[in-house]
């Protein structure tokens, strides 16, 4: 087993080799993922190492990539379609809700729909409209899909081979603004994360953080800077948005007592609604605030630098904790 130092895109890569390594039923297809390598490069040398049977350029046809990768599934295969940009996933709805996610329930269990579709997502480059949303909270409100956000290299990594192995369909998002943000040793050992799973980044006792994908970053900073206070934050990685781990974010909540969210995904209806509404529902009487959420707002993404006004940072997140502490 080799130990690679790498950025998240790369280990997006290194798990794809991996995975169509060690099973042939694997197949990569997408817009410009062969000899392009993706428009972020995650598909570089797939096409040389695989060949053109097993890693598909496709037509600019969302629709009919999502048709055809259900079709592939459907059949034995395991497909991993890219769809380039998160706001070109609408086309795909049709067949992702009405197919994918029901194949199982349809067939009573006999045919399950073991594929991933895999998507760049979020803001922070500056990139025009349709280019920057964080529409999750649209997926993981579709039952029989399973939707993953990792939030560094070695999560891309496992999280990615699990998402692979997993029997039903997945929506794999991919933060671009971290892609190449930070790179982190990653043991190339073919062994997939468990699906539906939190996971505790930083054990704490004051305040608990709960956050996914990009922001976890500033998450992780705003606890770096709060711990130089005396303030001992617990921070969360949720990374499955659906289903999602309560029972994780629920203990921490029951030790610690007081909570913040953080996403960067309009405020309205968000994943953030509900793991609030699922923390009031079950762990009402172990808090002693109310819960804070700290959220992208209402609005489509504004362009460029106004980027920067619309995601929130880490000072954001301080204040959030500080209010939430000052509850009394």
């Amino acid at each position: 087993m080799t130990t690679h130092n790498i950025t998240l895109v790369e280990a997006v890569n290194l798990a794809l080799k991996r995975a169509m390594q060690d099973d042939q039923n694997v197949v990569v297809l997408g817009e410009d993922v062969g000899p392009n390598g993706g428009v972020f490069r995650a598909t570089v040398d797939l096409r040389e190492q695989f060949g053109q049977r097993r890693v598909l350029d496709t037509p600019l046809a969302e629709t009919m990539i999502a048709g055809l990768t259900v079709g592939m599934a459907a059949q034995g295969l395991k497909p991993v379609a890219e769809i380039q940009f998160m706001g070109f996933i609408f086309p795909t709805m049709e067949q992702i809700i009405c197919h994918a996610a029901r194949l199982r329930n349809r067939t009573r269990g006999r045919l399950t729909c073991p594929m991933v579709l895999r998507a760049p997502f979020g803001g922070g480059i500056h990139a025009p409209e349709h280019h920057s949303e964080s529409t999750e909270a649209l997926l993981a409100h579709i039952p029989g899909l399973r939707v993953v956000i990792p939030s560094s290299p070695a999560r891309a990594y496992g999280l990615l081979l699990g998402a692979i192995n997993s029997p039903d369909p997945v929506i794999f998002l991919e933060p671009k603004r971290i892609y190449r943000a930070s790179k982190q040793p990653v043991e190339d050992n073919g062994v997939p994360l468990p699906l539906g799973s939190c996971f505790t980044l930083r054990e704490g006792q004051d305040i608990t953080l709960i956050s996914w994908g990009a922001i976890v970053t500033e998450t992780l900073q705003a606890a770096d800077h709060l711990a130089a206070q005396g303030i001992s934050c617990e921070v969360i990685d949720v990374a499955s948005i659906s289903p999602l781990d309560t029972e994780t974010l629920l203990a921490s909540v029951r030790k610690t007592g007081r909570c913040v969210i953080v996403h960067e995904a309009p405020r309205s209806g968000g994943v953030g609604a509900e793991i609030a509404a699922t923390l009031a529902e079950k762990g009402l009487l172990d808090l002693q605030a109310p819960i804070a959420r700290v959220t992208g707002y209402d609005t489509v993404m504004p362009y460029y630098r106004l980027e920067d006004h619309y995601l929130p940072n880490t000072t954001d997140i301080m204040d959030a904790v500080q209010q939430t502490l000052a509850f009394s």
